[in-house]
């Protein structure tokens, strides 16, 4: 059985303390539950932060790097993917995730939001940037979740990984 890929996607340098606090908790929780951490790989940010959650609960991790070679890669990454499409590597990202949950906002991770909505994929946005919620709202308010914290975060996708499931049985 395919095992499930939880996304965490969110600001590498420019990271603020809460989005890498709740980055390093979402990792964690994501290992716990049994789930694949998949991230950008790299060893800034959101990305690290996920990585080191993960491996913390001995979680398994992927990391889908811009670049082909390991310079500046987590060390708490298991499986790294090397694209040499940097930023192009975001759909790669998105699309390989059952869920994605953005932790934080910036230009990058934005267009990783935006790229999983066109790929019609469920986006949890853990994000005090109130204008960046209600604009992905807005886009796709069918796909879209905004939780306000990292336990309603992992419960949301809890739901929405049981809703799919239902909705695959029906068909």
């Amino acid at each position: 059985m395919r095992k499930i890929i939880i996304g965490v996607m969110g600001p590498g340098e420019k990271a603020k303390a809460i989005d890498v606090q709740n980055a390093y908790e979402l990792g964690k929780l994501i290992a716990q539950e049994g789930w694949v951490l998949l991230t950008g790989g790299r060893n800034v940010g959101v990305m690290e932060a996920a990585n080191q959650g993960a491996k913390s609960a001995n979680g398994l991790t992927i990391g889908i790097l811009p670049k082909n070679s390991s310079k500046g890669i987590s060390e708490a990454v298991d499986i790294a993917i090397f694209t040499d499409m940097g930023n192009a590597r975001n759909n790669i990202n998105v699309l390989s995730s059952d869920v994605v949950i953005a932790c934080g906002m910036g230009a990058g991770t934005a267009s990783e939001i935006a790229l999983a909505l066109k790929g019609n994929k469920k986006v949890i946005l853990l994000s005090d940037d109130e204008e960046s919620n209600v604009f992905f709202q807005k886009i796709s308010p069918k796909n879209v979740y905004v939780v306000y914290g990292v336990e309603q975060a992992i419960a949301t996708v809890q739901v929405v990984l049981s809703t799919s499931t239902e909705n695959d049985n029906k068909n």
